[in-house]
């Protein structure tokens, strides 16, 4: 008699479409891919001080309309272009939803909204939606959480991230190590920000981990390390905001000790804005008052976005308006764009006060 002692609690299996296999059905042009390059090559120049630009990441909180998320990002585009002096406007395409407990977890593991978990179809609309919005002249930024995800669509993102709940997992900072854009790294949930300095500092390294290829198959990497690794504030569940000048000047010396750069984005949202999403413009307009004066060390910000304000609660056979986040609350683009233009009048005031 054998005993089966392994995938004891494994109910169900699916095959799983490898990303080369995504990569040919839904192809990267030529013309998109410079794109991509050119917009990894600014935001890493803002981040550095070289652009005297703002970096704005500025999109909902997750994806669950690709239809809708298009709609928005046409909408934004537009209102980046007037904006392109001053700002570097990239869009949040964030596909997968961090959850403390148990929850909806994004497009890609049930973008049927209801539970089926259709994966594979989820990477497809995923890829698909990357596609359309960089094939638009709008460079995208997206979370890496699942480790597996990102070969599927990590060619088309200008900026990645690390959250706040997987700032300290090692198999994430090696990620990061390996990917091939400027990747932000947030604060922990609890407003500690020794942890995230150290993940900048362990995803500077090389290191070896279990991966897959773009064929599939299971294989160790090794990856080159990535110094395009830069601090998120994004305030602090217990330790309040950390917005204010002070804050971000404590930061900088902390940053500069380490020899990191001392350079921050910060996140208007969460522990900053009390997780109250219309308290966000009241962050910017800190940040504002900052940079009109010639704060260097702040080079971005986070915004979320979307076409209506709020958010709505997924219940089954219960209609969805069309727009609004269903995780957590967003700005919508209308309340967006005079946060947008303050951040842009303040950076060129910055910029104008450098060249004196």
């Amino acid at each position: 008699m054998t005993i089966q002692t392994g995938d004891l609690r494994i109910l169900q299996r699916q095959p799983l479409l490898t990303p080369a296999a995504l990569a040919e059905e839904l192809p990267l042009a030529a013309q998109s891919a410079h794109f991509v390059q050119e917009s990894r090559q600014t935001v890493q120049r803002i981040l550095e001080g070289k652009d005297q630009r703002l970096l704005a990441i500025v999109g909902p909180c997750s994806i669950h309309d690709p239809v809708a998320a298009e709609d928005y990002a046409g909408q934004l585009q537009a209102v980046a272009s007037e904006l392109v002096d001053t700002l570097f406007t990239v869009m949040r395409v964030y596909f997968e939803k961090p959850r403390t407990t148990v929850g909806w977890k994004g497009l890609i593991n049930d973008p049927g909204l209801d539970g089926s978990f259709q994966i594979n179809e989820g990477l497809r609309l995923a890829r698909r939606l990357m596609l359309t919005v960089t094939g638009s002249g709008l460079p995208v930024a997206s979370e890496f959480l699942d480790t597996t995800f990102g070969q599927y669509y990590a060619e088309l993102v200008s900026f990645g991230a690390l959250g706040a709940r997987t700032v300290e997992s090692q198999v994430h900072r090696e990620l990061a190590s390996g990917l091939s854009m400027p990747v932000g790294i947030k604060n922990r949930t609890d407003g500690d920000i020794g942890v995230a300095i150290d993940a900048i500092l362990a995803a500077r390294c090389s290191h070896w981990f279990p991966s897959i290829t773009r064929e599939g198959t299971p294989a160790i990497l090794q990856s080159s390390g990535n110094e395009q690794c830069f601090l998120v504030l994004r305030g602090g569940d217990q330790s309040g905001p950390n917005f204010e000048s002070q804050s971000i000047q404590q930061v900088a010396l902390r940053l500069g000790e380490k020899g990191l750069h001392q350079a921050v984005i910060v996140d208007c949202s969460h522990g900053n804005s009390g997780k109250d999403f219309t308290r966000q413009p009241v962050v910017a307009h800190s940040v504002a008052n900052q940079l009109g004066t010639g704060n260097q060390v702040i080079r971005g910000v986070m915004l979320e976005s979307h076409l209506i304000e709020g958010s709505q609660a997924l219940r089954s056979g219960q209609p969805l308006a069309y727009g609004q986040s269903i995780t957590d609350g967003c700005l919508s683009l209308r309340q967006t764009v005079p946060v947008l233009q303050e951040l842009a009048e303040a950076t060129a005031r910055r910029m104008h006060e450098r060249q004196q």
